[in-house]
């Protein structure tokens, strides 16, 4: 085989790879990310407002699956004006100078019916570390639901610096819960 026809048959099979790859496009309306942390040991759910899902999922190949999620730290939601202003302030997110935290898959793998390990890293407030968190996806007609937690220690990520690094006023458990509804 000559180089021309080698090179025509490695990108035809790049096209034929490309077109097979199972993007998904999330629905914003539908999906959620949300922060879990107790304030004076009363459970606080804050939605952030802001966030963009790209997964990349065959069902029929789930360790190929990759997954990358953006979060706009400033659009977190708390119920209040004074109270978003403040955690996108330096001692909390900064969101000035770290105005997303991001999670990068590393590694999808199948754990059961529905079920995923999912490894990658999750960079906040500049700081990036290991994670992994189990994960359910379910089909919903033409859609892939994902539902998952991630466990952090907000400390970690230095979120509530100088007198906030107390636990005390907030705990040092925060679990990010998301629910992504994409479809292709």
């Amino acid at each position: 085989m000559n180089t021309f026809k080698k090179i025509a048959l490695v990108a035809m099979l790049g096209v034929a790879f490309a077109a097979s790859a199972a993007a998904l496009k999330t629905d914003p309306a539908k999906s959620t990310v949300t922060a879990t942390f107790k304030q004076m040991n009363v459970p606080i759910d804050a939605k952030f407002k802001k966030f963009t899902a790209n997964i990349d999922y065959d069902a029929a190949k789930p360790e190929a699956a990759k997954a990358t999620v953006e979060v706009e730290t400033g659009s977190m939601d708390l119920g209040d004006a004074d109270y978003n202003k403040e955690v996108a302030k330096k001692e909390w997110f900064n969101a000035a100078q770290f105005p997303k935290a991001t999670f990068v898959s590393s590694s999808i793998k199948p754990a059961g019916a529905g079920k995923l390990t999912v490894t990658g890293k999750l960079t906040i407030k500049g700081k990036t570390t290991d994670v992994s968190f189990p994960l359910t996806v379910k089909a919903d007609g033409k859609t892939q639901v994902f539902d998952g937690a991630v466990p952090i220690k907000r400390l970690a990520y230095n979120i509530g610096e100088g007198e906030w690094k107390d636990t005390g006023m907030v705990a040092d458990d925060v679990t990010i819960k998301f629910h992504v509804v994409a479809a292709q």
